[in-house]
């Protein structure tokens, strides 16, 4: 038998739990002081608090954050190892890193990422009843008279797959895969750090 076209979603631990604090303080003092994005976040509906529509430098304001970067682009950049990728005369570039804040019945709605190649979410706290990423298989809208698969089938045979996130852990993905958060079951913050890395050619 062959398995082909393959969907890879990386999971890996990053970083020490003293730069995971560091992040958790960080995201607090962020939720308290950006006012556009709060601004935001209450224009668009949105049940929490996320600096995506309003901050675009956390690298450059918050050592934390430059740190991370540093783990971030380590991983990418195996990501695309893993992958095969000929990124001959290209490099990867971390085009956006945002915080979330999502308390009871925070949720994203299913989405993806135009213009990056590789996205990806690191977990600064998940309490128990967080949300969890629910992926979509990319076929799903062809697969047409396709019968309904078995209770018992296999992760890689699903249409969707729920996982459950780890606090200091991070998970990758490419950007065209279709993702959303379940909506939490709890009043405690899920707090997260996305990002998005597009390709920039060099030289």
């Amino acid at each position: 038998m062959r398995v082909l076209f393959a969907t890879r979603i990386e999971e890996l631990k990053i970083g020490s739990a003293a730069l995971r604090e560091g992040l958790e303080r960080c995201a607090w003092l962020l939720e308290e002081e950006d006012a556009a994005g709060n601004a935001w976040c209450e224009a668009e509906g949105y049940d929490g608090y996320t600096s995506y529509a309003s901050l675009d430098d956390l690298p450059e304001r918050f050592p934390e954050f430059a740190e991370l970067k540093k783990h971030l682009d380590k991983a990418a950049a195996k990501f695309a190892r893993d992958h095969s990728w000929d990124m001959d005369g290209l490099s990867l570039t971390l085009d956006a890193i945002w915080v979330n804040i999502l308390g009871e019945g925070g949720h994203h709605s299913g989405h993806i990422h135009p213009g990056s190649v590789i996205s990806g979410t690191y977990y600064v706290a998940v309490p128990e009843g967080a949300g969890r990423i629910k992926y979509e298989d990319p076929r799903l809208a062809m697969m047409m008279a396709a019968p309904q698969l078995r209770e018992d089938a296999p992760e890689e045979a699903r249409r969707f797959v729920y996982v459950q996130p780890r606090e200091g852990h991070c998970l990758l993905w490419e950007s065209w895969l279709r993702h959303e958060v379940m909506p939490s079951r709890t009043d405690e913050a899920r707090i997260s750090v996305s990002f998005n890395y597009g390709l920039k050619r060099r030289g």
